[in-house]
């Protein structure tokens, strides 16, 4: 473990290619599945985790680390108790960004645009799809209060369970997906120097354009 007196010299370079307007796909969606196969190839771990920064009504920022379970044109949808932090604050201010970082392959996408929900049938069909623990976790857990102890959140997973006991566990109504609808959507290579190459999709009036950014 180095001390923070070593921190400062950390340094690799970054050497496994670069990213050339020619190869980009040519929508953000198609790249974006392109480089989770390619992660996945890779043998990346958790290779949907994605950090997720929201903000309250008056600024203050918080961030955290979610599971991306679905995009498409119209966005990248994650999961979560809208009771919950994020989910509050996506109500409060609905402007966002997400990372999904690549750090084995010298990656990461960078997201910036707004959070609405998914559809209620959306959020039926992955709810449906989860482990039964889970499904009573979601129930069972005041996602982001204050919980007196581990005892505390065991016990009412349990009381969960036996309410449920014998049926399927449904959508609360309190539990969606969230979906960040892009307005700019960074790829984002490491490469030898600090010269990285960075190339964006930003959304205009009614079509998306491809610039890049100095590293």
């Amino acid at each position: 473990m180095p001390n923070p007196s070593q921190l400062a010299t950390r340094r690799r370079e970054y050497a496994a290619g670069g990213l050339a307007e020619a190869d980009l796909a040519a929508t953000w969606p198609e790249q974006l599945g392109r480089w989770l196969d390619e992660a996945e190839s890779a043998g990346v771990n958790e290779l949907n985790a994605v950090v997720l920064a929201t903000a309250s009504a008056d600024g203050q920022p918080s961030a955290r680390t979610v599971l991306l379970k679905a995009y498409d044109e119209r966005g990248i949808v994650i999961y979560t108790n809208y009771t919950s932090r994020k989910g509050r604050e996506a109500e409060a201010n609905p402007r966002a960004s997400l990372v999904v970082p690549f750090y084995d392959l010298e990656r990461q996408v960078v997201v910036v645009g707004r959070l609405e929900r998914a559809t209620r049938e959306e959020a039926e069909a992955y709810f449906a799809s989860r482990p039964r623990g889970a499904q009573i976790s979601a129930w069972a857990s005041e996602q982001s209060s204050v919980v007196a102890s581990r005892a505390e959140l065991e016990r009412r997973h349990a009381e969960v369970a036996a309410r449920f006991d014998g049926q399927e566990v449904p959508l609360p109504a309190f539990w969606g997906g969230l979906r960040l609808v892009p307005e700019t959507i960074e790829f984002w290579q490491g490469r030898n120097d600090r010269l990285h190459d960075r190339l964006r999709f930003r959304r205009t009036d009614d079509d998306w354009v491809v610039e890049r950014l100095s590293p």
